[in-house]
């Protein structure tokens, strides 16, 4: 994956005020992007207000930036988000050098070939999604739905793509399905996201109903259920931790509210102590670990954060952390992903502590390492609400072909070592670390359910309702975000992940489906799965912003 702005709308041309501040190291640096030297903020943005500029950065951000990172900066799979906090903070000047600069190491190219109007019109759209802007950017209406054949064979089994993928099938690859390398070669292939088509609506397995619970909201990622019931959504991009409460008789929220706002890319959501009445709301920012004073019933915070722990937070790559706490209140648990997609962290000085699960105890004290290897479980952590085995949802690596590497969810070896980035899905060797590490061959460990390569699996909950069948109660259910490193569009959807006796069987039925139009077209993007006081499933997801109600009245 590309831990920079990889395939990023703006390629500005070397200009004197870059000439200037060529040689970095004699220089004052902006460290949180990129090392871009601090004469760059001087730039001034010629097309700065210009409304005109805005509309006319629009389709050439859709030309040179939105196939990665979409049409509204989202973000695509594993590729950062251009809708961000540090965009937000960022001068035009500096954005203008890292893009004219480019970074080829991390798969960011050099746009330096555009005429430079039409890169600071980029750069002025590319502001104007982050809210600087007096023109703002809007969501890309449906278009016509192309009724054009898609030219690919249809998948071989047990690999799928979004044309095989819909409810009620299952799913199971093993490490014996894996092809080599470079069997076929690295995609580009993010989604254009667009407005929900008029018909278009989720499909849930027979007797399930689907329902709007919540529109309207800013990158909704991850969901989690508080004690009384409310349900707390991190919305990333602004930096805000929203509160829901209540269902009205159509299925809608009673009430929104905003918990906390002014947050650092807030991911992950925890109560502590664990059980009835909380004292504290833990929030994962992708910096820092950070917790508010929090009582049942508190639809905002009653004081400020009070920093627990930082977290590694190199500029690049992955940017999401999730924190959980152990049945016994005595460990914190919290995920961190790599910077890059397959950097050696022995040789790499910005991959230090990414690319693990990190432990403290809950005052943020006492940090170690819980497991290593694993490329990014940013998107999800989970203990086993019964034997306590803590189990995560993991984004594997990019660029070896279409069908690898799986990603995947399993439960977590304390001290296990799961392969990045020598190794991946047991022994087989990364080709582009050939015999770096052969003492660490025969340590990987070996996840439990592997699931379609690049789908981008994300949050992940134990089903422990009473609402859905009883052949549901234990089992687990994962949002899988959807590719971009693929020719042929897979995830975009909500799976079960199949359990006997409270084991895995390496199956995966897809649950919640319906949300790709076409080759081409997508309309939402799950992130966040919780399941609710009266055992309905909230998922969350991105690309419109809609937090969706899945419910079981029955046949």
């Amino acid at each position: 994956m590309p831990q920079s702005f990889r395939c990023v709308a703006v390629s500005l041309v070397l200009t004197v005020s870059f000439l200037l501040v060529s040689s970095v190291e004699l220089h004052a640096v902006n460290k949180d992007f990129h090392d871009a030297p601090d004469s760059t903020k001087q730039t001034k943005n010629p097309f700065e207000n210009s409304p005109e500029a805005v509309t006319a950065g629009k389709p050439l951000y859709h030309l040179r930036c939105a196939r990665c990172h979409g049409e509204r900066g989202e973000g695509s799979g594993n590729i950062p988000p251009l809708r961000a906090h540090i965009i937000r903070q960022v001068t035009p000047g500096e954005l203008f050098w890292f893009i004219t600069k480019g970074d080829v190491k991390n798969e960011m190219p050099s746009w330096a070939s555009l005429p430079a109007q039409q890169r600071w019109r980029i750069v002025t759209y590319l502001k104007a999604l982050n809210g600087s802007s007096p023109a703002k950017a809007s969501t890309p209406a449906p278009p016509p739905i192309s009724t054009s054949k898609f030219n690919f064979p249809m998948p071989k089994a047990p690999f799928a793509d979004f044309r095989t993928e819909l409810t009620g099938t299952i799913h199971k690859i093993t490490v014996a399905d894996l092809p080599q390398p470079f069997a076929t070669g690295s995609a580009e292939n993010g989604p254009r996201m667009v407005a929900r088509p008029k018909d278009a609506w989720p499909k849930a397995p027979a007797g399930f109903k689907v329902e709007q619970y919540a529109t309207g909201l800013e990158n909704p990622r991850l969901i989690r259920t508080a004690p009384n019931g409310d349900m707390f959504v991190a919305e990333m991009d602004p930096g805000r931790i929203r509160v829901f409460r209540g269902i009205t008789n159509d299925g809608k929220a009673e009430l929104m509210g905003t918990f906390a706002s002014d947050l650092h890319e807030p991911y992950g959501i925890a109560f502590y102590p664990l059980g009835p009445n909380p004292q504290w709301l833990y929030i994962a920012n992708t910096d820092a670990v950070v917790r508010f004073p929090y009582k049942n019933g508190d639809l905002k915070a009653s004081g400020p954060p009070e920093k627990i722990a930082d977290l590694p937070h190199s500029r690049g790559g992955h940017t999401t952390r999730d924190v959980r706490f152990s049945l016994d209140g005595k460990r914190m648990f919290v995920s961190v992903g790599s910077r890059s997609n397959v950097d050696d962290p022995d040789t790499t000085p910005s991959e230090k502590n990414r690319a693990t699960i990190l432990v403290f105890n809950p005052d943020g004290s006492n940090m170690q390492t819980f497991a290593y290897g694993i490329r990014n479980a940013g998107g999800g952590l989970e203990v086993h609400p019964k034997t306590g085995e803590l189990w995560c949802s993991v984004n594997e690596r990019d660029a070896l072909g279409d069908n690898l590497v799986p990603d995947y969810i399993t439960h977590v070896e304390e001290g296990g070592f799961y392969g990045w980035p020598w190794f991946y899905i047991g022994a087989n060797e990364d080709p582009r670390h050939t015999n770096e590490q052969p003492a660490l061959r025969s340590r990987v460990v070996l996840p439990d359910v592997l699931l379609q390569p690049h789908s981008a699996s994300m949050q992940m909950t134990f089903y422990e309702g009473a609402q859905f069948p009883a052949d549901y109660r234990g089992e687990i259910f994962a949002a899988l975000h959807g590719s971009w490193n693929r020719t042929k569009r897979s995830g975009y959807k909500v799976v079960r992940l199949l359990l006997k006796n409270g084991q895995p069987t390496g199956e995966y039925e897809d649950f919640l489906t319906g949300f790709v139009v076409n080759d081409r077209i997508v309309w939402a993007r799950p992130v966040g799965v919780a399941v609710a006081r009266d055992g309905a499933l909230l998922v969350s997801e991105d690309g419109n912003g809609t937090i969706w109600r899945v419910s079981y009245p029955g046949r």
